[in-house]
Order: C-alpha cells, then sequence, then structure tokens
C-alpha cells in the first residue's frame, strides 16, 4: 500500500464523489490547498461534506507533493489530493481524468481491450512512444496489465514504459463516454472498417485495438465513432495486434 497523488479539478472531485459514495470510509482522502480560488473554495466545500480533511499549505510543499508524478500531471494550480492505503501504481500510471484535465489540443489515446499478451503490451507502448501517443489505456480485467507482467511490459517496451501514461481502467465503455466528452473521435482497428487510407484523423483521436482473436467487443465497439482498417494482401486473417498499432500510430503521426 501507498500513498497516490492526485492533480487536475475533475480528477480530484471525481476522486472525493468515489469516497463519498464507498461503503469502506476507513481510509479518507486528504486534501492539500494553496490557493482559495472560486474552483478549489467549491472543492473544499465538496471534500469536507465528504468527510476528507483539508489542509492550507504552501506552494513549494505542493509542488514537493507532485514531483514524482508524470511531468503532465505535476501542474496541480494550487490543489492536490492525497489518498493513502491505495494500491501502488506503476511510475508512469495516472488516472484518466487527472491525464485529461492537462491534455493538450492534439493528443493522441491508445486503448487496448483483452489483449493478455505483455509482450504486445509492451510492443504497443513502444510505437506510442515513437509516434507520440499520450497514453495507454488499459482495463483492469482481461488485459495484461498485472504485477506479474509489469517486467515483461517494460522490457519489451525497450523503455518507453517510462515515457508513456498508462491508465487502467475498471470499464472501457464508460472510458470511451468520458473521452468522447473530452472532445475525442473514437476510432476502432476493424478489417471491416474503412480503409486507413481514406482516413483523417482529427486533433484529439483515440484508437481502440481489440485481442487479435475476438478483436474489439461489440459493446465497446458500438461505441466507436468510426471503424478503420489497414489494406492488406495476406493470406491471414490479421495482423498481429502490435504490429497493427505500430502503423494506425505512425500514420497518425504523419497527418498531425
Amino acid at each position: 500500500m501507498a500513498q497516490n497523488i492526485y492533480t487536475g479539478f475533475h480528477a480530484i472531485e471525481e476522486k472525493i464523489r468515489r469516497h463519498a459514495s464507498s461503503r469502506q470510509k476507513e481510509i479518507s482522502p486528504e486534501i492539500f490547498y494553496s490557493k482559495p480560488g472560486p474552483r478549489i473554495k467549491k472543492i473544499i466545500s465538496l471534500a469536507k461534506e465528504s468527510g476528507c480533511a483539508v489542509k492550507l499549505v504552501s506552494e513549494d510543499e505542493l509542488d514537493k507533493m507532485v514531483s514524482s508524478l508524470p511531468e503532465q500531471a505535476r501542474d496541480h494550480r494550487g490543489i492536490v489530493l492525497a489518498a493513502d492505503g491505495e494500491k501502488e501504481r506503476g511510475q508512469n500510471e495516472v488516472q484518466l481524468e487527472q491525464w485529461l484535465s492537462v491534455c493538450p489540443p492534439r493528443a493522441t489515446a491508445v486503448i487496448l481491450d483483452s489483449v493478455t499478451d505483455p509482450h504486445n503490451v509492451g510492443a504497443v507502448l513502444r510505437s506510442c512512444d515513437q509516434f507520440g501517443a499520450s497514453i495507454l489505456i488499459l482495463p483492469d480485467h482481461r488485459s495484461a496489465s498485472g504485477a506479474a507482467d509489469s517486467e515483461i511490459i517494460a522490457r519489451t517496451s525497450a523503455g518507453a514504459a517510462a515515457w508513456v501514461s498508462i491508465s487502467k481502467v475498471a470499464n472501457l465503455v464508460r472510458t470511451v463516454q468520458i473521452l468522447k466528452a473530452s472532445g475525442f473521435w473514437i476510432f476502432g482497428a476493424d478489417a471491416a472498417g474503412e480503409s486507413l487510407q481514406k482516413i483523417s484523423f482529427p486533433e484529439k483521436t483515440c484508437i481502440i485495438l481489440g485481442s487479435e482473436g475476438k478483436g474489439i467487443a461489440p459493446l465497446l465497439r458500438s461505441q466507436c465513432d468510426s471503424a478503420v482498417s489497414i489494406p492488406t494482401c495476406g493470406k491471414i486473417d490479421s495482423l498481429n495486434v502490435s504490429v497493427a498499432a505500430g502503423i494506425l500510430l505512425y500514420e497518425r503521426f504523419r497527418q498531425m
């Protein structure tokens, strides 16, 4: 167990609301703030109503608290949430809402659905780094995201795991809906989709890739704005998921 640090107004509010609705109240998040502006006052009020401790600290103290976070999450804007007793996260693991709060106007996200081979996940991470994808999103279940897979992922990624943010989520359908609300267009990799040669990726793009056997789950596929296919001439059914990711991300990078 370790203390996790959260920044970003939306991410902190979401964390407080989850605490308020949780039945397990033994461990409460703690709020640290230095700038009592209107938005922060609203968060502080919500925190107090939810039973969270609130403490006024200096700007320097907040800077120290966020110093170990990935670079894009260090902009605390005067408020930080600390949650004790949670499962320790990887060096570059972020909460999705936290990442979205600092997401640039042009960004690429990648979602892997039911990709259970950690070697594939590591290879996809490597392509994310090389072609400018900002975040890789994995489901908590039905994926290579457990502690036993982390070393293989890190090794296969050739160091990219230290540079590309990773977010592990409970529900991919809900995650896609959150991304859409933040301005992302969702593209699902599918052999029956429109040819990649005809696709024009928007500024905020999310690419979903499924397992080689089952592809993207039907409910998740229904959330996609468009399906995209990679033109091929081979005899076998499909490309390896990490190879497909590399091709799609290269084309996205080429268009940026």
